[in-house]
This record gives structure tokens, C-alpha cells and sequence, in this order.
């Protein structure tokens, strides 16, 4: 016999991480590991430091050339980012 309100397994873990508050750590470290991906690997060799508070991503960065370089291009990483979590999670990036 089959039952009217079967549901498929992505709506299931869905609901349970909505349920059980875990969409904001999960979409952190999405973003997080993410980052060597929207930057590329040689300013990710500079990177020391990643990490999220306060919607605020904080980049401690190893070299001021990197540094400066990603200044100018805030804007469109905070828009990758957000891209790759599905909605708004970093209101502002940090460079340390």
C-alpha cells in the first residue's frame, strides 16, 4: 500500500536542517570552502586565515600585494560567494 505523503530524501534533510538550525553554520562553511575556488590557488597560498562573523568575511592575508589586489575586487568575491551559498550570507569582506 502506498502512502500519500512519501517525500524524497533532499526534502527530508531539507527540513531537518531548517528545523534544527543548521543552514547558517552549513552555508559558512560552504562559503569558507569555497573561497580557493573564487580567488584561485596562488592567492589562496597567501590566505592564513578565513573565517565569518557577524555576516562579515575576515581574510587574514600573508602578503599586502594580495591584499591590495583583492581591495579592488571586493565587490564582485562578496558577490561569488554569496552566488555559491544561494542567498545573501557575507554582507562585507575583511582583509587582514
Amino acid at each position: 500500500m502506498r502512502r500519500n505523503n512519501t517525500q524524497s530524501i533532499g526534502e527530508v534533510l531539507k527540513e531537518y536542517i531548517k528545523a534544527m538550525k543548521l543552514s547558517s553554520g552549513l552555508q559558512n562553511a560552504r562559503i569558507t570552502s569555497s573561497w580557493e575556488e573564487v580567488v584561485g590557488k596562488t592567492v589562496a597560498r597567501y590566505t592564513s586565515k578565513l573565517y565569518i562573523k557577524d555576516h562579515k568575511l575576515f581574510v587574514h592575508l600573508s602578503s599586502s600585494v594580495v591584499k591590495n589586489e583583492l581591495l579592488m575586487i571586493r565587490g564582485e568575491i562578496l558577490k561569488r560567494l554569496n552566488d555559491i551559498a544561494g542567498e545573501e550570507v557575507i554582507n562585507e569582506i575583511i582583509l587582514c
